[in-house]
């Protein structure tokens, strides 16, 4: 089957004539005259009124937004949600101080869960920047030892996060 390109119009039994306006690898998004905007599968049955070629590697919008997406999570501070830990989720943290007479302090742990993914979430970034810079090797490797221990500073946090994969990993023995 050969992919239709961008600007093809076509005759579809259900939304009429349109043209395509874009595709993914499993749909052609069309602009019907009659039915506006609509998603049909690539091998939808319709009728090719005028093809246009599709020899240009096509990428759609989605995929392009989602590389911008993937993009800026690995070089900005822009951070994802990292969820919570269910059994944390609404739970307080209390600081009791060894003095009595002093009153303790109430914190939510999705506050403090908050703070912990965005200092999580910068230490990616300076390792980012740290990585990319203009330094010398040997300083680079130094810096990312000392991000590196942060990391394994702050494994203590991990029971607050719900995926295994959003949790702080530092230096592992050999």
């Amino acid at each position: 089957m050969k992919l239709l390109g961008i600007g093809s119009r076509i005759n579809h039994a259900e939304y009429g004539k349109g043209v395509v306006t874009n595709l993914t690898s499993k749909h052609y998004w069309v602009t019907f005259i009659e039915n506006g905007l609509e998603t049909i599968d690539l091998d939808s049955n319709f009728e090719i009124i005028e093809a246009a070629d599709s020899d240009v590697d096509s990428v759609s919008f989605f995929d392009i937004e989602s590389s911008l997406a993937s993009i800026l999570k690995k070089w900005s501070d822009v951070s994802e949600v990292v969820p919570i830990a269910d059994k944390y989720k609404g739970g307080k943290l209390i600081l009791e101080p060894a003095d009595t007479s002093m009153k303790s302090y109430e914190l939510p742990i999705d506050t403090f869960f908050h703070k912990i993914t965005m200092v999580r979430d910068r230490l990616r970034v300076m390792e980012q920047r740290v990585n990319s810079s203009d330094l010398d090797e040997q300083s680079k490797i130094d810096l990312q030892q000392y991000i590196t221990r942060i990391y394994g500073s702050l494994t203590s946090f991990n029971i607050l996060f719900k995926s295994d994969s959003h949790r702080f990993v530092g230096h592992k023995s050999k």
